[in-house]
């Protein structure tokens, strides 16, 4: 029996309490070739793509106290991409996969449940898929190329959590003041829009190395001040808080395939007025005192480990979700923003000229912004519950302004 589930991680457990019709907890991470994508290789490369990360291939089940992921034999099925990004991917007592491949001419989109794992832990699946697309699509030429790590299945379906901390908590957002929200209105109908925008590296990441501060910092202060350029005056009292998930693989010796980051958070308040040059090293400063490994280490060991008290461990699964959906929404209060940076794509070098680019986008209730680079080029994925672009545009018109030669895409707005 124990071959064939485990318990979700506490981190899965937030967002199996707190997703929605418009926040699915769902990430989709894409790959763009040069050529248009054949269906049928695909899904020969999908089902490759699972004998070697078959912890995807998991059902999500509710027991009496918690959650927990059993085996399931469902096959996945390749299709043209047809429905909204980043979709509602668990049902509850529905029998489903919960995560979906899907194409669209020379792109590759994998969405996944977050629940199942993190951004690292899906862009890492997307490569196996790809390379195994390609495998099929040029026989002989890409047998002896390989991505995989070499972990085992114990290793890639580790809770790395209760291995290095114990369980993660619902939120460790310090402000005590609410944070102020940019965007006004939400869409209705639980709808999102997406932008996905690209910038040349070079650009920004010599413009970054002038202020003399890392690349997440120099767009987290550009963030920040798109957003301050929107808030009324009268609202400038409240801080803007960009929070920043952390890949704790860089800290710790972990290969698991499932969740494994922390958030972070930076806050200005915008009483007074403050060049880019010098929010982005205020930003850099907050960030590096808080991503030091003692300062990581003492935050994570402050988490109570809560399934382990044993009044806890005895309370039904639905009082313990609506417990947590409270305690998302008071966290959610504190938070601006959230930015992601998911780093330097590097896939094997034998198929890097067939990739054109990547790009990822996250379901969120805030503005959510992703990066990541290939070969050159930097994408942000966008996405926004509100009506309002305002905050995306004044982003762009900042990097336009400054002589960034930046490419723009909007999705309709779907349900």
């Amino acid at each position: 029996m124990e071959d064939n589930w485990y318990k979700v991680d506490n981190v899965a457990k937030v967002f199996l309490a707190t997703l929605s019709k418009r926040d699915t907890k769902t990430l989709r991470v894409s790959c763009t070739l040069y050529e248009e994508i054949d269906p049928e290789l695909l899904q020969a490369a999908l089902l490759s793509a699972i004998q070697d990360r078959p912890q995807v291939q998991m059902r999500i089940r509710r027991g009496l106290f918690w959650h927990y992921m059993e085996n399931t034999d469902i096959t996945p099925t390749v299709t043209q991409e047809h429905d909204r990004m980043c979709p509602l991917l668990y049902i509850p007592a529905k029998a489903m996969l919960h995560y979906q491949v899907t194409y669209f001419k020379n792109r590759i989109n994998l969405d996944i449940f977050h629940a199942l794992t993190d951004g690292t832990g899906a862009l890492e699946f997307l490569n196996i898929i790809v390379l195994d697309y390609l495998r099929l699509r040029y026989p002989g030429k890409y047998d002896d190329v390989t991505i995989h790590s070499g972990a085992s299945a114990d290793d890639l379906s580790q809770d790395s959590y209760r291995q290095f901390f114990g369980n993660m908590a619902l939120s460790n957002v310090t402000f005590s003041k609410r944070a102020y929200h940019p965007g006004g209105l939400k869409l209705p109908y639980q709808q999102l829009q997406f932008f996905e925008i690209h910038l040349p590296t070079d650009q920004v990441l010599k413009r970054a190395k002038q202020i003399g501060v890392s690349l997440t910092s120099y767009f987290g202060a550009a963030w920040m001040l798109a957003i301050r350029d929107d808030m009324p005056r009268r609202r400038r009292n409240l801080p803007v808080v960009i929070t920043l998930p952390v890949n704790l693989r860089n800290y710790y010796p972990s290969q698991t395939g499932r969740n494994f980051f922390n958030n972070v958070n930076v806050s200005h308040v915008f009483d007074d007025d403050i060049t880019l040059e010098d929010l982005a090293v205020e930003f850099d400063e907050a960030l590096k005192s808080q991503l030091s490994e003692e300062n990581i280490k003492k935050q994570m060991d402050s988490f109570e480990t809560m399934e382990n008290v044993a009044l806890v461990r005895t309370v039904p699964l639905f009082i313990k979700q609506l417990v947590v959906c409270h305690a998302k929404k008071l966290a959610d209060r504190k938070v601006s923003m959230v930015l992601s940076n998911l780093g330097v794509r590097k896939p094997p070098e034998e198929i890097g000229d067939l990739i054109a680019n990547y790009s990822a986008f996250c379901s969120s209730e805030h503005l959510f912004s992703t990066m990541s680079s290939y070969d050159g080029d930097l994408s942000l994925g966008v996405s926004s519950p509100y009506q309002s672009t305002t905050v995306i545009k004044n982003l762009v018109r900042r990097f336009s302004h400054d002589g960034v030669n930046i490419r723009v895409f909007a999705t309709e707005v779907i349900g």
